[in-house]
C-alpha cells in the first residue's frame, strides 16, 4: 500500500487560488506557464516566489477537479 502525501500550503495561498478561479473560471487550466502568466496578470502579487506558489495551487486544484 502506497500513501500519497501531499504538499502542505498555508491557507492565505488556497484562498487567493481559489478566490482567482473563482472569479475567472474560464481562464486557469492543468498548465502552470500559462496559469502563471494570470495570476500576475490578475492579481496584485509582486513576489515571485508567492505568484508561483499560488498558480502552483490552481494547476493542481484544476487537475483534481478535472479527473
Amino acid at each position: 500500500m502506497v500513501l500519497k502525501m501531499g504538499n502542505i500550503r498555508p491557507s492565505f495561498i488556497k484562498s487567493r487560488a481559489l478566490l482567482l478561479v473563482e472569479m475567472y473560471p474560464d481562464k486557469f487550466n492543468a498548465d502552470f506557464d500559462n496559469n502563471k502568466v494570470l495570476v500576475a496578470q490578475y492579481s496584485d502579487v509582486s513576489n515571485k516566489r508567492m505568484r508561483n506558489w499560488i498558480a502552483g495551487y490552481i494547476t493542481r486544484y484544476v487537475q483534481r477537479r478535472r479527473d
